[in-house]
């Protein structure tokens, strides 16, 4: 994703901070942010010793962006936390979804999997292609509600009812594929509105048998992805590169 941002906008110091970091292998949030500012300090001390005219530094240090589809109030907590820690200016921005780019990639990673048709505007099938979607989030029923916004718009992609769980409930993922099957939806797909590190692979694996559905991948390091968490980042600090554009049919 960092990748797909930096070709988006030439120059971009983007970094990765992890939650559960080492502070070797995997640096930690508050050392990448505390790092970020002082690297920041620095280039504008040598500026002003070298005789050049330069604007002191003024707003945000750093802009985080929490690679997270919906919102997740245990992990935004401590986010949060990290980037009080750093005693930095760094601001937050939100949750990368909802979003049409999230609708679309959850379609590709159906797709990827045989469970949706690739584009409607073809005529063709797929023998195994879902007749009812459970959209599976983590972060509780205020991700649930949210993960409804994508999954409305995923739904008119494919023409077949979607219907977002929560993962981290107990049974939800049961009781949604219940209510499809009951309307309706003989065949049922899980479509993980993920990233894909936030829960334990198992854990998705054990919500699939229960609930008796075909599994997509997470959505992973999608390429749209990538210009959705650019395009944050440059709200939050007021500049203009390319706007990713909603969902187009494939």
């Amino acid at each position: 994703m960092i990748s797909i941002a930096r070709s988006e906008l030439p120059g971009l110091n983007a970094q990765i901070g992890y939650l559960d970091g080492d502070d070797a292998e995997y640096p930690t949030l508050t050392s990448v942010l505390t790092h970020a500012a002082a690297e920041r300090t620095a280039r504008y001390e040598q500026a002003t010793a070298a005789g050049r005219e330069v604007a002191e530094p003024s707003g945000p240090s750093a802009v985080v962006v929490p690679l997270l589809a919906g919102p997740d109030s245990a992990l935004i907590r401590r986010i949060r936390q990290a980037v009080m820690d750093s005693g930095t200016q760094a601001e937050l921005t939100d949750v990368l979804g909802p979003h049409p780019l999230l609708a679309e990639a959850l379609h590709v990673r159906l797709s990827e999997a045989g469970l949706a048709r690739a584009d409607r505007a073809r005529l063709f099938t797929v023998a195994t292609a879902a007749d009812g979607i459970v959209l599976a989030t983590v972060g509780g029923e205020e991700a649930v509600q949210a993960a409804g916004i994508t999954g409305m718009l995923l739904a008119a992609r494919l023409a077949v009812p979607v219907m977002a769980a929560a993962l981290d409930m107990e049974g939800s993922v049961a009781s949604i594929a219940a209510q499809l099957q009951n309307s309706g939806s003989a065949q049922l797909a899980l479509a993980p509105y993920l990233v894909g590190p936030e829960i334990d692979a198992g854990l998705l694996d054990a919500a699939a048998k229960e609930a008796g559905c075909s599994t997509a991948e997470p959505l992973g390091a999608y390429p749209a992805i990538g210009k959705l968490v650019l395009s944050l980042y440059a709200t939050t600090l007021g500049i203009t590169p390319a706007t990713p554009q909603g969902a187009q049919a494939h």
